[in-house]
């Protein structure tokens, strides 16, 4: 009996298929795995305000009407404003009754500096839970969405959390130039400031960047996303993303969940490869360098705001109501991962 053999050339070609077959379903597996978080993001309508949520709304709209529209711009190109905005937070930081801390440093134009408070810990004080946002605006622009919003909630978070006693040490900081030039070079203020820390081998169990929390939209096709992100991901822009890469999957999983647990607003999720356009894009990228856990909370704000890095963003654009439920949630994520064994 003759047997047939395949073909070389026929042969190569089934291998192939194989492979990319198999290829296929591996970048399968990886999205799949970036984006499984536990819990489910709310939907329908949200509930009233509480009494609580009410009072950080109002304080959440002071300080960014402060910062965006008294102040405006505040960057290396408008100085005034940069230095105005500082001030404004160690003032408003002292009222409230911290030791505000400052890390200066050099750049062309003068002296600029990251500001801090610190909560020590009670159980584990070596261990350091950092909320930080950046107070910079970009060139041409009043920020209010970016970042006077991710500014204000670490205010109100450093607000709440005054008289505390959380097992890990909590600093609330506050970053300057973020925004181009400055933007992932040595002298962007959290990069500055982690790699100070790195420098002291100091250890940070988690670090938060609230980078743009403060726009939203429930019309249809107005949230944008890297390809092929779409395909999973709700087409309103009115949800609260936590977001960060591979290495601190944990953390945005607990931080997700807890939210979900404890907020009835949208939110979303991923722990993705950094180098995905995004996902990168603010102050815990220079967490990432030192090798610490971080996570940016944002509203993904170049994939939705129209208003970003224009004049235009300004006050009367944000939710401000919005606003307060995603920091009243993070203050129940802050507690639990402040209190994490």
């Amino acid at each position: 009996m003759e047997i047939e053999i395949l073909p070389q050339d026929f042969k190569g070609w089934i291998n192939t298929v194989i492979l990319i077959v198999v290829g296929l379903l591996a970048i399968a597996f990886l999205f799949f795995w970036m984006m499984a978080m536990p819990g489910k993001s709310h939907s329908g309508k949200l509930p009233d305000l509480t009494v609580e949520e009410k009072e950080i709304a109002r304080r959440l709209e002071s300080h960014v009407r402060k910062l965006a529209h008294d102040i405006g711009e505040r960057n290396f190109m408008a100085w005034a404003g940069l230095q105005a905005a500082a001030e404004y937070l160690e003032m408003t930081l002292a009222d409230i009754g911290y030791e505000v801390r400052s890390q200066y440093f050099e750049i062309p134009e003068g002296s600029v500096r990251n500001l801090e408070v610190e909560i020590k810990g009670t159980a584990r004080p070596e261990e350091i839970v950092i909320v930080g946002g950046h107070y910079d605006s970009v060139v041409g622009c009043p920020g209010a969405d970016d970042n006077a919003s991710g500014t204000a909630a670490v205010i109100e978070l450093a607000r709440l959390f005054f008289g505390k006693t959380p097992g890990r040490t909590l600093r609330f900081v506050f970053f300057v130039n973020e925004e181009p030039p400055h933007f992932q070079t040595p002298t962007m203020g959290s990069l500055m400031y982690a790699s100070e820390l790195s420098r002291q081998k100091e250890e940070v169990a988690a670090m938060y960047s609230l980078e743009s929390i403060g726009y939203f939209s429930n019309e249809p096709n107005s949230q944008k996303y890297p390809f092929p992100f779409s395909l999973f991901y709700p087409d309103r822009g009115n949800f609260i993303g936590f977001v960060g890469n591979i290495r601190s999957r944990g953390l945005v999983r607990l931080s997700l969940e807890t939210f979900r647990e404890n907020c009835p607003f949208p939110s979303e999720g991923i722990a993705a490869l950094s180098i995905i356009p995004g996902i990168g894009w603010s102050d815990h990228w220079a967490f990432w360098k030192q090798g610490y856990p971080a996570l940016m909370v944002t509203d993904t704000v170049p994939f939705r705001n129209p208003n970003y890095h224009q004049i235009t963003d300004t006050v009367k654009t944000l939710g401000f109501s919005f606003m307060a439920r995603v920091t009243h949630g993070l203050k129940e994520v802050i507690s639990k991962v402040a209190e994490e064994k």
